[in-house]
């Protein structure tokens, strides 16, 4: 720093710096550049190994799915392995296709109730503004009248005292100098209530509007209620084939199964997926099935918390008995059924509202 401040006093003086000094101030210079240089290359070294890394990974994931592609290419080529590839990634789409249905489900029903309780919301939150500004309002009058009432008192003191002013109103104006006295502390107490009333009027027209904190839980909890029921109701209409467990099967492996059987057994596996998206699609009769479901449910559900919007999977387990379209699930067609929330049928985790 010593051959800075050198150099300016000579710069001020208009001289010419001695070559010593301004060697110096070079030498700093480069050292400054070098150091902030070498930082950045530092920097830039790191960078590019973070690339490289992220490279590398994608060459990785990219050499995976090229496998994958080859592999399947490779079975869809033979007759006997193309048809077992159809029918694996035809039960992934159905799968698939269940989800689907409940999160469109879900979503129409969170969208619905978000408008009824946005509406009741705001609807709320207009009648507290209301009674609150009706409150400050009349506040505001009662302060505005209050101090014109303490200052028209006051300047009628003060004009009666100025009339005294003959020495024997000296009793007189003792006595309305102390009369005075309270009219100015009153006018004083008048003005500070009149202030903080319009300071609360302010404040009231300067609060910005309340925002809508979102669907409560109950309403999540009906709305969860009501998917599982339609995945029930799903897994219903296909509770005489073995789809869903085979759907749900395919579904967690990332290779295809030879599993399915000979092309025969794979066409009539086919024709029933077929059959099974249909009877997925169906509407007829739907809202009296997810409804009926509800009602079962919300009679057995249990929650570990006040604020869980999901029920604890053991408390709406199907029991014996249980109906759908008035046809008990009893023996053999009931023990096939899962409980869907605790077996993630048809993806509901990833529906379900948190």
């Amino acid at each position: 720093m010593r051959p800075l401040t050198t150099l300016a006093k000579i710069v001020r003086r208009g001289k010419r710096p001695p070559p010593a000094i301004i060697d110096d101030q070079r030498v700093l210079l480069l050292f400054k550049n070098r150091a902030e240089l070498k930082k950045a290359y530092g920097e830039l070294q790191e960078e590019v190994h973070r690339l490289k890394d992220r490279v590398k990974q994608q060459e990785g994931a990219t050499a995976r799915v090229q496998e994958m592609l080859a592999a399947l290419e490779t079975r869809l080529g033979a007759v006997e392995t193309g048809y077992p590839a159809l029918v694996f990634y035809q039960l992934r789409s159905l799968w698939q296709h269940g989800r689907r249905i409940l999160d469109e489900f879900a979503g129409e029903l969170a969208s619905q109730q978000e408008e009824r309780e946005r509406r009741a919301f705001l609807a709320e939150c207009n009648r507290r503004l209301f009674a609150r500004r009706q409150g400050i309002e009349s506040r505001l009058r009662a302060a505005e009248a209050q101090h014109a009432g303490a200052h028209a008192r006051t300047a009628e003191l003060v004009a009666t005292r100025a009339k005294l002013t003959r020495f024997w109103h000296y009793f007189k104006r003792r006595e309305l100098d102390c009369r005075l006295r309270a009219a100015r502390a009153e006018a004083a107490a008048a003005d500070l209530a009149l202030a903080d009333a319009r300071a609360a009027a302010e404040q009231l027209n300067a609060e910005p509007a309340p925002e809508f904190p979102g669907l409560s839980v109950e309403a999540r909890r009906a709305i969860n209620l009501a998917v599982i029921a339609y995945a029930e109701v799903l897994c219903l209409r296909l509770a005489d084939t073995p789809l869903v467990a085979l759907a749900r099967e395919a579904t967690s492996r990332r290779e295809v199964a030879d599993q399915y059987g000979e092309r025969r057994d794979c066409e009539r596996l086919i024709a029933e997926i077929g059959r099974a998206r249909a009877a997925l699609d169906a509407k007829a009769n739907i809202a009296h099935e997810v409804r009926s479901r509800v009602e079962r449910l919300k009679a057995t559900a249990r929650y570990r918390k006040e604020t869980d919007t999901t029920p604890v999977a053991e408390s709406i387990a199907l029991v014996e008995g249980d109906v759908l379209a008035g046809q008990p699930l009893g023996g053999k067609r009931a023990a096939r059924m899962p409980n869907v929330l605790a077996e993630d049928t048809w993806d509901l985790f990833r529906v379900l509202l948190r």
